[in-house]
């Protein structure tokens, strides 16, 4: 009988792991699947598995291509089933291409006669995934916001960044969801920034690849109102819950989506744009309207002159900007009272009200 022999962590059992043992199995008449315990988890890596070591036992015994399951004990990092392979001599040792001990395996096959081989790696029977990634997509959230930009954008790009100066910002409700998303389309609101947590991912990444900024998936993961210190990562100066901007916000279509990377490079008075966000900053630690409102009318001043075309006047608006990238989508306005805003909402059929949102 030729024995093959793997081992994992095999967390949360996928598609993935399936095949491999499929492919394990095909190479010998006996299939041993040994996996680290809770305790060399915890060892090794400082964290608990997702279920108890008695019950992914019975999981990995239930598949028909599963032969013996092991729950190993040993505490050599990369080798915690040392003891059990020398014990059962297995014929070979089957890992992936991205094994990490392959130096030390092969000395360990070789004390006891054993193959040491690489399974190539086969194209997957499904979109592969990884346990971290099946955990974020258990975490994810069923609903997120959306955010409004008030100051200081583009200084979340990384190549923009400035020390000392800052990024304000608000998450907003009505919440999106995958099922419901009540906005247009690239708008502006940092809708990939909330596709991108609903879908159990972070997102700032994936926003920094494209070559923008980060503020949409931090503010969005974050909520509330909030001020950023411009970098290259993430890094919040404070919070707000926003409460004097209650009855204030309202966003208005403008009929034209917009592209932010594509609006990445064009020039812009950036001097202006780090003046806008330390005025909006002030205002957020003052709670006042009106500070607020002179960052977002300055910060509008800079996309005036980099070509967007002017926006509509409204009643009662203390101030208005386009929402991130600008040239289309969203714009923001904030209006000195509750009321100024309802006026403007009943007589405006492209404006719609915004709340801010904040999760404690």
């Amino acid at each position: 009988m030729k024995k093959v022999f793997v081992s994992g962590c095999y967390d949360i059992l996928h598609a993935g792991h399936l095949q491999f043992f499929e492919e394990a199995r095909a190479h010998g008449d006996y299939l041993i699947v040994s996996f680290a315990s809770a305790e060399v988890l915890w060892h090794h890596k400082r964290r608990k598995p997702s279920i108890p070591d008695d019950h992914k036992r019975v999981l990995l015994e239930g598949l028909r291509m599963v032969d013996e399951v092991i729950v190993t004990q040993g505490h050599d990092e990369g080798l915690d089933f040392k003891e059990d392979f020398l014990r059962i001599r297995p014929a070979m040792l089957l890992v992936t291409e991205d094994d990490k001990y392959g130096a030390l395996k092969r000395e360990l096959c070789a004390q006891v006669g054993a193959e040491y081989r690489i399974l190539p790696k086969t194209p997957p029977k499904f979109a592969p995934v990884s346990t971290s990634s099946i955990v974020r997509w258990v975490q994810a959230p069923t609903e997120a916001p959306l955010r409004v930009d008030f100051a200081g954008g583009w200084l979340d790009v990384p190549r923009f960044a400035r020390d000392g100066e800052f990024v304000v910002n608000c998450a907003i409700s009505p919440l999106v969801s995958l099922r419901d998303w009540p906005y247009e389309k690239q708008a502006g609101l940092g809708g990939s920034g909330a596709w991108a947590l609903l879908n159990g991912k972070d997102g700032i990444d994936s926003e920094l690849d494209l070559g923008v900024g980060w503020q949409d998936p931090a503010v969005i993961r974050e909520t509330g109102l909030c001020v950023w210190r411009s970098g290259q990562r993430p890094a919040l100066d404070f919070k707000h819950n926003g409460d004097f901007l209650k009855g204030r916000m309202a966003i208005y279509w403008t009929g034209t989506p917009h592209d932010t990377p594509g609006a990445a490079d064009l020039p812009r008075d950036y001097d202006r744009i780090a003046e806008s966000g330390r005025i909006a900053r002030q205002g957020v630690l003052e709670s006042s309207l009106e500070v607020l409102s002179r960052g977002v009318d300055l910060y509008h001043a800079t996309q005036l002159d980099e070509g967007m075309d002017p926006l509509p006047d409204l009643p009662g608006a203390l101030a208005r900007k386009y929402c991130g990238g600008g040239h289309g989508g969203y714009a923001l306005y904030l209006f000195s009272r509750e009321a100024a805003r309802a006026s403007a909402l009943a007589t405006t059929a492209s404006l719609r009200p915004i709340e801010l949102f904040c999760r404690v």
